[in-house]
């Protein structure tokens, strides 16, 4: 049997070329070698953006698309709702017996995200934000993934889920698998602005941007030491023409780089590489049906392999009184 995987994005907003280039290529590729989860974690959207359901509801969709979109298939991976397993949020209660405050607290990952919604925790934090490496413990969990693609500042949260499956398991019997990172060498592309490419900061470009809309992007981009190392950057995962990228380099290190022939480039080929990408995301917005069809049947697949697992920890936990189901 292929080894699990379980990756997945938080619905907040459409998906990026930063998203394509430090996930989705590395994703569409793998579930040919693994039996791939990918899951729209709008329960996790929730957490800081609890004010606003209608954004998250929204983005379930432009998230699932965007995903169709760049190659991955519904006949080898799975898409599903996180919202619509409920056997995640049995499993997380369980997990929040096998967590202190204090290790929350202490995650890396965690106390950076927390500066950075500073704005709109204010003084103090949600139970809920504080909270999510032991929903996203149970994400894994529940699903007995071996492994999770991450990049290396994810590394706090999986090492996380592993001490809490293992606590679980120690206390229980075993039942859960301990599941491992997957560490790629993911690029980490900045928006046009020299700020990380966030789909709320309007600095990034997507999959739907038209190609004049690519191309004032791309020119508008900063030219600091930044910004041009980024560009360069771009220029590199977009582009195969390896002789013109050394070129590139070479004058970037002399400072003798000029950003009106690297820019124009640049965009053309973002724009040659998102063209499919775009009209066959194009095609399901014009059928939103048969998206609606491959969430559904895509949860439904989901939800029958964490009533498996959840059925397990019960017995495990002896909190399995009746043989129905109520």
């Amino acid at each position: 049997m292929k080894k699990i995987i379980l990756t997945g994005d938080r619905p907040t907003g459409q998906l990026h070329i930063g998203h394509f280039c430090g996930a989705l290529k590395n994703r569409v590729a793998l579930q040919d070698k693994y039996d791939t989860y990918i899951m729209i974690a709008d329960v996790q959207a929730l957490t800081d953006n609890f004010n606003n359901p209608q954004k998250v509801r929204k983005n379930v969709y432009e998230v699932a698309m965007d995903n169709l979109a760049v190659g991955i298939d519904p006949k080898k991976s799975t898409i599903f709702i996180q919202s619509l397993i409920p056997e995640i949020a049995e499993l997380t209660i369980f997990f929040s017996n096998l967590v202190t405050i204090a290790r929350l607290k202490r995650n890396p990952t965690v106390k950076e995200e927390i500066q950075q919604k500073k704005d709109l925790f204010k003084d103090d934090v949600t139970f809920g934000f504080l909270g999510y490496p032991v929903s996203q413990a149970a994400d894994i969990a529940i699903f007995q993934a071996d492994l999770v693609p991450v990049g290396a500042d994810q590394l706090p949260m999986i090492e996380q889920a592993r001490e809490i499956v293992r606590k679980f398991n120690h206390i229980y019997g075993d039942v859960l698998k301990e599941p491992e990172a997957k560490i790629g060498d993911f690029p980490r592309v900045l928006g046009m602005d020299g700020r990380k490419m966030g789909k709320s900061l309007g600095n990034s470009i997507t999959f739907t941007d038209s190609e004049e809309e690519i191309k004032n992007k791309i020119k508008a981009a900063l030219t600091d030491e930044i910004g041009g190392k980024n560009l360069l950057g771009l220029f590199e995962q977009f582009s195969d023409d390896h002789e013109t990228i050394k070129k590139f380099n070479t004058q970037f290190k002399n400072k003798s780089i000029k950003y009106s022939e690297l820019k124009p480039l640049l965009a053309d080929v973002i724009i040659q590489t998102l063209k499919p990408i775009r009209e066959k995301r194009a095609y399901y917005e014009k059928n939103p049906k048969i998206v609606e069809k491959i969430l559904f049947d895509g949860t439904k697949k989901a939800r029958q392999l964490a009533k498996q697992t959840l059925k397990k920890v019960k017995e495990k936990m002896f909190i399995d009184y009746f043989k129905k189901t109520i």
